[in-house]
C-alpha cells in the first residue's frame, strides 16, 4: 500500500472517531430534548468532491432542508445538516410522534424542530472535535434553508471563501423502532484547515 494511502486511511479513521463521538453526544442530548429516545448511527465517513456530493443527493435540483452555520477559529469553514424533502418530513413525524407520513409540508413548527435538531448535531460534532484537540472553534447562528442542493451549496460557496477540493460527508441514521431516517453532515473546510486538524492529532500531514 503506498504511503499517501496509509495516511487517507489514517485520517478516515481519525474522523471516523470524531463522527462516533459526536453522535453520541448528540444522541444523548436529543433525548434530554425530546424527552425520549432517539437512536443514532453513522455509517463511514468519506471524502466527496462536489458532483459526487450532487449525485448522492440526487442532483442539483433536489429539495433539500438545510442547517448551515459557519466556522471560525483554528478550523474555519462552513458546516452544514441535510435532509431530502421526503426525510424531513418523517424526522418532523418522529419528533412529535406522528404516523410517518403524516407530514407533507413545512410549516413553522416543523421548521423550529428541523432546526433545532440541526444545531444539536452540528454543536455536537463540533465539540467532538474541540474535545479531541483542544482547538478553538467559532460558530455563528444556524441559519435554515429549504431549497434546491444547487442553490443551497453556491450560496454557502460565495458566502464562504477558499475551500478545499473535497467535501467530508458524513451520513446519519436516525432510528425510533422500527423507523429509520437518512440526514447528510457537510463539513466545507477551506484550504489548509483539515492539515491543521490533523497535524494537532499528532498526524502526518499531505503537502
Amino acid at each position: 500500500m503506498a504511503e499517501s494511502e496509509v495516511i487517507s486511511g489514517l485520517y478516515m479513521d481519525a474522523l471516523q472517531e470524531i463522527s462516533n463521538i459526536g453522535l453520541g453526544n448528540a444522541a444523548t442530548a436529543l433525548a434530554e430534548l425530546l424527552n425520549k429516545k432517539v437512536e443514532l448511527a453513522v455509517p463511514k465517513a468519506r471524502f466527496l468532491d462536489f458532483e459526487q456530493v450532487f449525485a448522492m443527493m440526487g442532483g442539483v435540483e433536489e429539495v433539500v432542508s438545510c442547517v448551515n452555520l459557519s466556522l471560525g477559529g483554528d478550523i474555519p469553514g462552513t458546516v452544514m445538516f441535510l435532509f431530502m424533502e421526503h426525510s424531513t418530513y418523517n424526522l418532523i413525524d418522529m419528533l412529535m410522534g406522528y404516523k410517518l407520513g403524516t407530514t407533507s409540508a413545512l410549516d413553522d413548527m416543523g421548521i423550529s424542530a428541523i432546526s433545532e435538531i440541526g444545531n444539536v448535531l452540528t454543536g455536537s460534532f463540533i465539540n467532538a472535535i474541540g474535545g479531541m484537540t483542544g482547538l478553538k472553534m467559532n460558530t455563528t447562528v444556524p441559519m435554515f434553508a429549504f431549497d434546491m442542493l444547487g442553490a443551497i451549496l453556491s450560496a454557502s460557496l460565495v458566502a464562504g471563501g477558499h475551500w478545499g477540493d473535497k467535501i467530508l460527508v458524513i451520513e446519519t441514521l436516525f432510528f425510533q423502532n422500527y423507523d429509520q431516517i437518512k440526514g447528510h453532515f457537510f463539513l466545507l473546510p477551506e484550504t489548509g484547515a483539515l492539515n491543521r486538524l490533523f497535524k494537532t492529532l499528532g498526524m502526518p500531514v499531505e503537502c
